[in-house]
């Protein structure tokens, strides 16, 4: 405490634990006895000292006025930082405190560290309208103005440091979280904003507990078997240090290994937990620290904080006994040794003196000075052009805390190259340093800068981190995986658990057709009509284009058609040599040759079928087929039609032979065949077959066919076909009993019907055969027919002429011969 012309406030949790007193209500109730002495709050008590100290002694600040301070300790606890804040403001007992009957004595309060104290310590000021600004306490509530109208602060809003941290997650890809909080306002708004953060990303949270404010042990072993037995490695923590230092001692001893610490801004620089056993266990910790600064005279000042100066204060006397272990003052009912004057510092406790970054100290230092020119601006204010009302100044002698207020919602100042001032919200610029703990050179925790993490930036751009300098938890180089499934790789996709958060997983690899060529993709996609997935369903490559081509099947065929017309060829040869001889004359040697150059044709017809279909080829394949085999089945027609009439002209009377004479043969022979030639004309003018790229039936495959165009006219064209070739059987049947040795009819119904079986098996296997197989079955039809015509109205003659040349005479053939 220290006296001048205007006071101001500290709270500080210069103590991180506390004993309540039974409360039995039969007696006065004992003062709450705070314990775990904390250097690092009391440096920040230091700061405060020494900014006021300084401010007392500028020659541009509150000239001729002088700062008074009440500094008081929380104990890290919200009742006693309510007792602190009713201390700062009436006196350490009743006896200190007057009847108000003026303006409060005390103009503003800087504190307090954690925010569920700040929380009850602003809602006593409010009444009175003291502004308080806060160091430490980052909670996203205060930024509500109708809550807390009087609060400030100089360290960023919660909000910024969950938007941090989330970034930090997905950069890492840590989509399997575990989150740990304090059971107050801070864990409690902190870990709302980050859920709320994670929306939309691809990071679930795997658990969420929380610490008591009051630890307890049974609590904290509960949620480290939690963490135990999840999968989740990376633990997020909300808390304060007051919470964390007992539950981090219980967590060293249940050797739980592989967990990486992500930090709040609360307890990521906390020295209490920078002493060589933590490293094991908290080495590579990672989590967003306040931007560092620089205190000229800080560590010239706190050197002049020690026991002989100050012998009657008990907290340095705690001070000295946290830094060196061991008892300063003789009198002192401590049971530590007593000091010798040659004791090292702890080295828990060797960041008090380390002066180089500080960061809630510097905190303290810029809410001191922010007081400072905010009541150095009120007090330069002239009459008559003050905010206030009618234009009115504050009286120098009277000065009101919500006066002050004013001033400090409208400060801008420089300290140390840095601009400090409020937003409406009572916000200060959103910067953070991320910090990593490593191992410093005597295996002590010293927390690394090494990234930046700037609010003020464009979306996506505030995330600013030095991977390479990042040392991992368990001294590793290499990024912890922390996943509920494993990632996904190209060529699968991912699928949801039942029951489960999207975050749990299984690999489903990607159906045929579709691909994913990225991890963890949630969905694979179609391949375009023409391209197929590839073996491992990462890539779409082009289809495998198929048609009858000439491979060993097109092959096969092709030397097949090639013999069926030499054959063809070589017996119309025979015949047109053996031309005069008695069978060949007998069996009607024009219409002979007619029906073998159409066979030749029909053999070759089925070469049109091979090879990749084109707009020629399609429009060839049918209409050639059909006219060729319209041609031979009307020469066999008329074959047979002739030997009907050969039959009925031995009777009396009959003279129908004179109508079946050799022009008549050949009308009835292009008559037939001219009615197929139409059909196919308008065809091919109406809707033409034309290459169709089939995708459908097999999809992994282009198939290139012919489409028929008409279907009506396709099977209009085979119809035709059919009904000659019926009308041929039936004539055939009928002249089935003709005398003689050689009958023509019966070779002719036997063609036929070899011709029909063919057409008729011929139709449900077009129909049932992929692909290339249609085509190759047509062609297979046209040459088992080709073949059943040849050899059933030649291979009898040919065997005739060639081995039997005696029975080639017209007695035998009429079956005339002397026996």
């Amino acid at each position: 405490m220290a006296e001048g012309d205007f006071v101001i406030g500290g709270i500080f949790p210069l103590h991180y634990n506390q004993e309540m007193p039974d409360l039995n209500c039969t007696y006065k109730p004992p003062p709450v006895k705070c314990n775990g002495f904390d250097p690092r709050a009391f440096r920040w008590a230091q700061t405060m000292r020494l900014a006021v100290e300084e401010i007392n002694h500028s020659s541009e600040l509150l000239t001729n006025y002088t700062l008074g301070y009440k500094i008081l300790d929380s104990c890290a606890y919200p009742l006693t930082g309510q007792r602190a804040a009713l201390a700062v403001l009436n006196g350490m007992s009743e006896d200190d405190s007057p009847m108000c009957s003026n303006a409060s004595p005390l103009l503003a309060v800087i504190g307090e560290s954690g925010s569920a104290q700040s929380i009850v310590v602003s809602r006593i000021l409010q009444p009175f309208r003291i502004p308080m600004i806060s160091y430490f306490s980052s909670c996203a509530c205060f930024s509500d103005r109708k809550k807390y109208p009087t609060f400030f602060r100089v360290i960023p809003n919660d909000d910024y440091q969950v938007k941090a941290i989330a970034q930090l997650l997905v950069r890492f890809n840590w989509t399997w979280v575990g989150l740990v909080r304090g059971d107050h306002e801070y864990g409690r708004f902190a870990v709302q904003g980050l859920l709320k953060e994670l929306q939309g990303t691809k990071v679930c949270v795997a658990y969420q507990e929380m610490i008591p404010l009051l630890y307890n042990r049974r609590r904290g072993l509960e949620i480290m078997e939690v963490m135990r037995s999840s999968s989740a490695k990376v633990v997020v923590v909300f808390s304060a240090e007051g919470e964390m230092t007992p539950f981090l001692k219980d967590y060293m001893t249940q050797n739980i290994t592989g967990i990486q610490w992500v930090a709040s801004e609360a307890w990521v620089t906390a020295s209490v937990f920078s002493g060589s056993e933590y490293y094991p266990h908290l080495g590579g910790t990672i989590g967003f620290g306040i931007k560092k600064g620089y205190i000229t005279r800080l560590g010239d000042y706190l050197q002049t904080v020690n026991p002989a100066m100050y012998p009657d204060n008990p907290l340095v006397q705690e001070l000295w006994e946290a830094l060196y272990g061991c008892n300063a003052i003789p009198s002192s009912p401590s049971r530590l040794p007593l000091c010798s004057g040659h004791e090292l510092q702890l080295p828990q406790h060797s960041a008090y003196m380390n002066i180089s970054s500080p960061r809630v100290a510097y905190n303290v230092y810029k809410a001191v000075y922010a007081i400072a020119h905010s009541l150095h601006n009120l007090l330069l204010c002239q009459p008559g052009s003050g905010p206030f009302e009618n234009n009115s100044c504050a009286q120098n002698n009277n000065i009101y805390p919500w006066q002050l207020q004013y001033y400090i919602q409208e400060v801008t100042f420089n300290i140390a190259g840095e601009e400090v001032n409020f937003d409406l919200k009572g916000d200060s610029v959103p910067y953070y340093d991320v910090i990593n703990w490593q191992r410093g050179t005597a295996g002590n925790i010293e927390f690394v800068t090494v990234g930046l993490y700037d609010g003020t930036k464009p979306t996506g751009e505030e995330l600013m981190i030095q991977e390479d300098r990042i040392m991992w938890a368990r001294h590793q180089s290499e990024v912890p995986v922390s996943v509920c499934g494993a990632s996904c790789p190209p060529g699968s996709r991912k699928a949801v658990r039942r029951g489960e958060p999207v975050c749990c997983f299984d690999c489903v690899p990607c159906d045929s057709g579709k691909v994913s060529n990225q991890t963890n993709s949630i969905e694979c996609t179609f391949c375009p009509d023409e391209f197929w997935s590839n073996k491992d369903r990462t890539a779409c490559i082009s289809k495998e284009v198929e048609f009858l081509a000439y491979d060993s099947l097109g092959i096969t065929l092709t030397v097949i058609s090639v013999v069926g017309a030499s054959l063809t060829i070589a017996v119309c040869g025979i015949f047109f040599y053996h031309r005069n001889t008695a069978i060949v004359r007998v069996n009607n040697s024009e219409l002979s040759f007619f029906i073998l150059f159409a066979l030749v044709l029909c053999f070759l017809c089925s070469l049109v079928f091979i090879g990749e279909p084109t707009a020629w080829s399609c429009m060839l394949r049918h209409t050639i087929f059909s006219i060729t085999f319209s041609l031979c089945i009307s020469c066999i027609l008329g074959k047979t039609l002739v030997v009907l009439a050969a039959f009925t002209a031995t009777r009396p009377g009959d003279n129908v032979m004179k109508w079946l004479g050799p022009r008549q043969q050949r009308a009835i022979i292009f008559s037939c065949t001219l009615m197929q030639v139409i059909i196919c004309a308008a065809w091919l003018i109406g809707a033409p077959p034309q290459p169709f790229r089939n995708t459908q039936y097999e999809h992994s495959k282009i198939i290139i066919e012919c489409s028929v165009g008409s279907t009506l006219a396709f099977w209009c064209v085979l119809g035709y076909i059919g009904l000659q070739a019926c009308l041929c059987f039936v004539l055939a049947f009928l002249a089935r009993n003709l005398p003689g040795n050689f009958n023509e009819a019966k070779f002719i119904t036997f063609s036929m019907l070899i011709f029909c079986a063919v057409w008729l098996a011929f139709i449900p296997a077009y129909i049932s055969s992929p692909g290339k197989y249609a085509n190759a079955v047509e062609s297979f039809a046209i040459l088992a027919s080709s073949f059943g015509l040849l050899f059933c109205l030649f291979a009898s003659k040919c065997y005739i002429i060639l081995l039997k040349p005696e029975k080639n005479t017209k007695q035998h053939l009429m079956g005339k011969e002397k026996k």
